[in-house]
This record gives structure tokens, sequence and C-alpha cells, in this order.
């Protein structure tokens, strides 16, 4: 053992039998005169007797004594059960459910106990599978947070689900609260939900079809903005160039006119590009969340988490939003019109062609 300097192998095993179970210690408990039982069955015999006493000294305790669980006692009696089951230790990787009865080593859970609303590797499973009150335990894959499938209400297991309020219940809810409600047990509900699943990822996914549509539409108009930009500052260049040299400067702030605008639009289409990526993330996030919900068996987990995943995430409507391709038609045409009076021989130069275009036709 790592953590004590005795080889268990060595230790009569008779040192660590529970005289109440006759069998290995599982979660050893040590009263005040010194002596050691399972705690389950000090517990269970304390509970059905008048008075606290040691079965072994029948010293007795008018006070009911708090026990703990003797961590020596446990970590020897676990490798004695390991050694006699063959049982590799295997330790809890991160992520996974560690057995909340190891003391020292956090060792793999193989099951949770509904009832217990403890987590237990294969050895401390043993009582389980051989006690008979406690085979009668619900006994599950493992699962963190135990104690979010109790009532808080009731402190009791939550095991049925209300239609009327959408919600988990335990028997007494069902009992009082939700008396004339209409109640299944969950894993009926859960599995009736599990045929909606498929109809909320595909509109999702439909969702996220939408907005990348709209995603692609943006980015085209940009292109075509820039285009249009382009070919309009071109345009006043060719055209500025035959006049006076005056005019160059109201030349240089039309462009620096148009390119605001162009920037102003680019910025637009940029935040209308970057809200839907956003809701394109958190949209695949749900769809990635409700396909992992489609694998698991854990109905009381499924449908906490369910209740929550299958309305789609607020959105906004981007239906009517547009980014508009020719910002600058017509500008050029109107930074001439104000240079009538100045420029009337220049202007009057101008082809039909150049005047239509400048209009914008």
């Amino acid at each position: 053992m790592s953590s004590l300097n005795v080889d268990s192998s060595v230790l009569p095993e008779e040192q660590f039998l529970c005289s109440i179970c006759l069998h290995v210690f599982t979660d050893p408990v040590t009263t005040p005169c010194g002596h050691t039982f399972c705690k389950v069955c000090i517990s269970g015999h304390w509970d059905n007797s008048e008075i606290c006493q040691c079965l072994k000294c029948q010293k007795q305790f008018y006070v009911r004594p708090e026990i703990s669980t003797n961590s020596v006692i446990e970590e020897i009696s676990v490798h004695i059960k390991r050694r006699r089951l063959d049982v590799p230790e295997c330790l809890a990787a991160p992520g996974e459910v560690a057995c909340d009865v190891c003391s020292t080593k956090k060792t793999k859970a193989l099951k949770s106990c509904l009832v217990c609303l403890t987590s237990y590797c294969e050895i401390h499973l043993e009582p389980h599978q051989r006690v008979v009150n406690l085979k009668r335990h619900k006994l599950i894959d493992p699962v963190e947070n135990l104690e979010d499938r109790m009532c808080k209400k009731h402190d009791r297991l939550l095991e049925l689900f209300c239609r009327s309020d959408q919600t988990c219940v335990c028997q007494f809810c069902a009992e009082t609260d939700h008396k004339s409600h209409d109640t299944v047990p969950i894993e009926d509900m859960g599995t009736h939900q599990k045929g909606e699943l498929a109809a909320a990822k595909a509109e999702v996914e439909k969702m996220v079809q939408v907005r990348q549509k709209k995603v692609n539409e943006i980015k085209h108009s940009v292109e075509l903005s820039r285009e249009s930009t382009n070919k309009e500052i071109e345009d006043s260049e060719n055209l500025f160039t035959n006049l006076l040299r005056s005019v160059e400067e109201r030349q240089t702030n039309l462009k620096q006119v148009m390119e605001a605008m162009q920037t102003a639009a680019e910025k637009r289409a940029e935040g209308l590009i970057n809200d839907l990526e956003q809701e394109i993330t958190e949209l695949q996030r749900r769809s990635t969340e409700l396909e992992q919900l489609s694998h698991s068996d854990d109905h009381l987990h499924f449908l906490q988490t369910y209740l929550t995943l299958r309305v789609p995430p607020s959105t906004k409507d981007f239906s009517e939003i547009s980014v508009y391709s020719d910002l600058c038609v017509g500008i050029v045409r109107r930074a001439v019109s104000n240079l009538v009076e100045i420029f009337k021989r220049e202007l009057k130069t101008l082809t039909d062609m150049e005047l239509k275009r400048m209009r914008g036709v």
C-alpha cells in the first residue's frame, strides 16, 4: 500500500471482520470503547434497539455516539477485499465519477445508489450485492451530483414527472402540491421526450443553415459594394481630371466621403456577421448538447437538461436586414451639380452618356 507502511497480506484477516455481518469491514467505524464494526451494521443495530451498546464488550452509551470512518482500518480492509477478489486498483481519472467511500485514493466508481445517494467502487459495492436490504436499492451507472436527484422540499428521491408543471417531483410532491396534476414515472417521460429530440435538433440545424445563408448574402453584398465603390471612384477620378486644378481639393474630399461610407457599411456588415456567427456558434453548441443528450440513458438527467435545451436560444430576426451594395450612386452627380455655377463650361462639355451615368440612370 502506498499510504501505509504495512503489508496487509501479513495481517490476519479475522482482525478485520465485522462481528455483526462476519465479513471484511465496509466503511468501518470505531466506537468510543475501541471496537470496530461496519457503519451500516452498527447503525442498523442501534436504529432497531432501545439502547446503544457495543456488541463486543456490551458497554452502554446513554447518548448515541457520533461515529466516523476509521480511515486506517478502511484502507487495510479495501486491500484485503481487493486481494480476495483479485480486483486491480483503478483510480478515477479527471472527469470520471469517484467512489465516495474510498477515504484515501479515490477509486473509479462502478455504480451509484439512488437510495444511499452514494457512488461506489467495485470493492465498496459488494454489500449492495450481498446484504438483503441493500440489494433492494436502485443502482445506476455512476453519476455526479447525486443530491440533485433529491427533492429540495421533501428530501425524497425524484421519481415522477409532473406534466402539468413540466418539472420532476418526488412521491410526496405528487400526493400534496401536485395531487391533481398529471404525473408519470420519469423513465416513461424520458422515453417519450426522446422522441421529440430529433425534431428539436432538426429545428436548430435549420436555424443554423438560415443564418449561414444570411452570412453568405452579406459577404456577397460587401463584395458588390466594394466593386461598385471602386468603379465610382475610378469614374470620379477620370471626370475631375478634365476640371480645373481648383476642384482637386473637392475631388479628394469626395473620395474620402465615399470611402467613409464604404467603411461604415463594412463595419455595419462586420457587426451583422459577428452577431450571426455568434448565434451560429450558440446554435451549434445547442445542437451538440442535444446530440450528446440523445445518447444519455439517465432519464432524470435527460429530462432536467432537455427542459432547458428544447427551447431554441433567443435569436435576432435578420430576415429584413441587408447591406446596400450601391452606396455611392448619385454622390458624384450631386457633387458636380453643386459646382455648376463655377464650372458651367466644363459641365457642358460632359457627354450625354456621362450625364446619364452621373445621374445613375
